[in-house]
């Protein structure tokens, strides 16, 4: 059974611990997303789910070594030097309760292994609702029942295929950019457009600012559609996007779904799709 594990790591500055993370998957590693200013890295797997589930648990005994979650500061919320862990299900025949057997036996594994607190999510719970609640009302699936000194606690999952995907914008006021104003307006427009299907953030970046959101349901709101939806809202308020931000992989029927003269707009492209990633690393693809 083909499985992707989307490893969310707490460090997005130190090239040589991310490296370092990374080598631990070998042949399962797909793709590497870094970002300095939201202080993480996506670290996507992808192959058999015994391969798989073996290369993220070397990547997360290397990233609790590595990383101090005390010296951390980004834009991104996090509850631990590895943030989050879902397992999703690939093509036609993948089975969530495949995805679920391999959360359910990673998060023991790291709670009696590493010490490290783990939180399910997927048919249970939502990922919002872990953040909102953990070590508040909800208590850890595995390990102990306090934050690690230096891991805090991680998120395990089993979901469906998401897309993660940032839009950044900016406004000017006169010939400064106006970074308050960005800020302001990316919390809105992330408020407005927030829904069932589409999860969304509005964070500071840099100078500008970020509609940050996952695509939950990703063939009923359409990257298009979501980046079409954003612009619209910047442009009535004098701001402009600056840019659009894939983060990860796409599955290639919704790469299919846009049409090919957006993909640059968008940051889309084939070579950045989940079945050329397994292909290019020697997986056939079936579907």
């Amino acid at each position: 059974m083909l499985t992707e594990c989307v490893i969310n790591i707490s460090e997005g500055r130190d090239m040589a611990v991310i490296r370092d993370i990374a080598d631990q998957a070998g042949a399962t590693l797909l793709d590497v997303h870094t970002d300095p200013e939201h202080h993480r890295s996506v670290l996507t797997l992808g192959g058999e789910t015994d391969g798989v589930e073996e290369a993220a648990r070397s990547m997360i005994s290397t990233a609790v070594t590595r990383i101090n979650l005390g010296d951390h500061q980004g834009v991104h919320p996090r509850m631990g030097v590895v943030d989050v862990v879902p397992f999703v299900p690939l093509g036609p025949t993948g089975r969530i309760d495949t995805a679920i057997d391999a959360r359910n036996r990673l998060a023991a594994w790291a709670g009696s292994d590493l010490g490290l607190p783990c939180f399910l999510y997927g048919p249970e719970r939502s990922l919002p609702d872990v953040r909102r609640e953990a070590f508040r009302t909800l208590d850890p699936d595995t390990g102990p029942s306090t934050p690690h000194p230096t891991a805090g606690a991680t998120a395990v999952g089993a979901r469906p295929l998401l897309v993660a995907y940032n839009i950044w914008i900016t406004v000017s006021e006169g010939s400064e950019f106006d970074t308050a104003a960005a800020v302001g307006l990316a919390r809105g427009i992330a408020s407005s457009i927030r829904s069932p299907t589409v999860r969304s953030l509005g964070l500071a970046v840099g100078s500008g600012a970020q509609v940050s959101c996952n695509l939950i349901e990703p063939h009923s709101t359409g990257l298009a559609t979501l980046f079409d939806t954003v612009a619209h809202l910047v442009n009535e308020a004098g701001g402009h996007v600056e840019r659009a931000e894939l983060v990860g992989l796409v599955p290639r029927e919704l790469l299919a779904s846009v049409p090919t003269h957006r993909w640059a707009e968008l940051d889309l492209s084939e070579e950045r799709t989940i079945e050329a990633r397994l292909e290019s690393v020697g997986v056939p693809v079936g579907w």
